[in-house]
């Protein structure tokens, strides 16, 4: 199971109170917890800095690859904050996010292709963003025959199905669980990954619903995730769900994690 870190993002008020006072000890400590808690990538966000996204973004991007060789996921929706960001990362990354929007997606492509990078693709077009199993499913498809005739590899894609709050569309989630089972099976070698807050928001304990619908996805066949890797409660039902599901040999990521102090 791929995670990917996501607690640098400056739609949560902390942070974005760091980038603006340029508390570089604040954000370095969050890379360090989440690369010490089993994250595979951080993933970096200055969105709500309008006019300033970019630079912003450079910033978090220079102080987190100095305490951490962890990948990052550049997590913009905007093309040229992208193509900015992109010759000042280490390692190759991961672009969080490309969609079925014309002009997204004519402008990000040639940048994950050039960039050899993962790509996060959402079931999204310009008319709709899918609710139904079908509509995601079939978005899916398109993605996936856009980025893969564009010379992406299929184990460079990571489908996101797209799941929306439960307290607005009490059917999101099961939409959601039957796409993700449907598109590792449709297209095999493709990934599926999701960020799990959507589906709690406007819920009380939040994390139990997030926790449950989680280990339902990977019993889905979901193979990674946006998570806080270090809610040790998330965490751990990660590791559990993973074994149940078959995806860990001989139990061995859960043993190595709960000798490690990360599962109780």
């Amino acid at each position: 199971m791929l995670i990917v870190a996501e607690r640098i993002n400056a739609s949560r008020k902390s942070i974005a109170q760091a980038i603006s006072a340029a508390d570089r000890a604040f954000i370095q400590g969050e890379a360090k917890a989440q690369a010490a808690a089993g994250a595979h990538y951080i993933d970096v966000n200055a969105g709500t800095f309008v006019g300033e996204e970019t630079e912003k973004l450079r910033w978090i991007v220079e102080a987190v690859q100095e305490v951490t060789d962890l990948p990052l996921s550049i997590d913009s929706p905007d093309p040229e904050v992208i193509r900015a960001i992109l010759p000042l990362v280490k390692k190759t990354p991961m672009i969080n996010s490309i969609t079925l929007e014309p002009v997204r997606l004519a402008e990000i492509l040639p940048l994950v292709v050039a960039n050899k990078t993962r790509i996060i693709a959402l079931c999204q077009s310009e008319e709709a963003m899918a609710e139904t199993a079908d509509d995601k499913v079939r978005l899916a498809g398109l993605l996936v025959e856009r980025l893969t005739a564009a010379g992406v590899p299929l184990d460079d894609i990571h489908i996101d199905p797209l799941v929306y709050p439960l307290s607005t569309n009490p059917k999101s989630a099961a939409a959601t669980l039957e796409a993700i089972r449907r598109i590792m099976k449709e297209f095999p070698g493709v990934h599926t990954v999701c960020g799990l807050t959507n589906v709690s928001f406007g819920l009380p304990a939040r994390k139990l619903v997030n926790r449950a619908f989680l280990a339902a996805a990977i019993a889905m066949g979901l193979d990674s995730a946006i998570i806080d890797p270090t809610d040790k409660l998330l965490f751990a039902m990660l590791k559990a769900s993973t074994v149940i599901a078959g995806k860990d040999d001989f139990c061995m990521d859960y043993i190595c994690a709960f000798r490690e102090g990360r599962v109780e």
